[in-house]
């Protein structure tokens, strides 16, 4: 059993001040609310420095130190979070697709979301895919779109395999595929492993960060390539210059480069 965190601190944290209960209602609120206040990045990676998955870690990391981190991190703090108020919920593996658009290519399976079970129906949630971060939990129903404040998703499955898709601007786009089964905490520690330090991951080649801003728009840079989509659908882009990057990750992301104090 994982380390309880401190749900107050947490709750601060992402600025929430709704119930603490196990509710539909919650379960959205919450994914909102986490994803547009921690920021999803890799700096650590980029840097070279481990990434520790122990509870007292994340929470230190996420929370105290007011960082942000990528899908092992986030949604293993969120994990952590939604079952100590209750909630039905598992670690779930997928195989990310965003730059594997050939179905008959595998890709490896180095992504955690988190299914739950909750009045008799299936939920996603997951707050640690970059700028394709949930903003609310989706219904685990084939060809079911979904709305959300920032995208529309929807989840179809095809020969054993589901794929989660969100619409942009004129065609479904695969996220990720996935069939179901639990990722134990010895596969993500391998997973998080491969995805941190081999030098073809694409985490440790490049800065990423991500926030969902609570108008419905997003906010991302990749590479030093800044975008702002905004809630119309119109994207405003520029090159960030190495010196402007410390700024624009500490007054677009919240995100205090490694090292310095608050």
């Amino acid at each position: 059993m994982e380390s309880p965190v401190c749900l107050s601190r947490y709750f601060e944290r992402i600025g929430y001040r709704g119930a603490a209960e196990n509710t539909l209602e919650v379960l959205h609120a919450l994914t909102r609310a986490h994803t547009q206040t921690i920021p999803f990045e890799n700096l650590d990676v980029y840097l070279r420095r481990p990434i520790h998955l122990e509870m007292d870690a994340l929470f230190n990391k996420l929370v105290v130190a007011r960082r942000g981190g990528y899908c092992f991190e986030q949604n293993g703090l969120f994990l952590q979070v939604l079952l100590q108020l209750g909630f039905d919920a598992r670690p779930l593996a997928a195989r990310v697709r965003l730059r594997v658009t050939d179905r008959s290519e595998i890709p490896a399976r180095t992504h955690l979301f988190i299914g739950i079970d909750l009045d008799g129906q299936q939920w996603i949630t997951d707050v640690g895919v970059g700028g394709y971060s949930l903003t609310r939990a989706l219904l685990w129903q084939e060809n079911l779109e979904q709305d959300t404040l920032h995208d529309r998703r929807r989840l179809i499955h095809e020969a054993g395999r589901w794929f989660h898709q969100v619409w942009m601007e004129d065609h479904w786009l695969d996220v990720y595929e996935f069939r179901g089964e639990q990722m134990p905490a010895s596969d993500q520690k391998v997973a998080n492993w491969y995805t941190s330090t081999y030098p073809e991951s694409s985490f440790t080649k490049q800065i990423m960060a991500a926030r969902a801003l609570p108008d419905g728009g997003r906010i991302s840079l990749l590479d030093g390539l800044f975008k702002h989509r905004y809630p119309d659908g119109r994207v405003v882009a520029h090159h960030v210059a190495s010196d402007e990057l410390k700024h624009v990750l500490l007054e677009q992301f919240a995100i205090r480069w490694p090292g310095l104090h608050r």
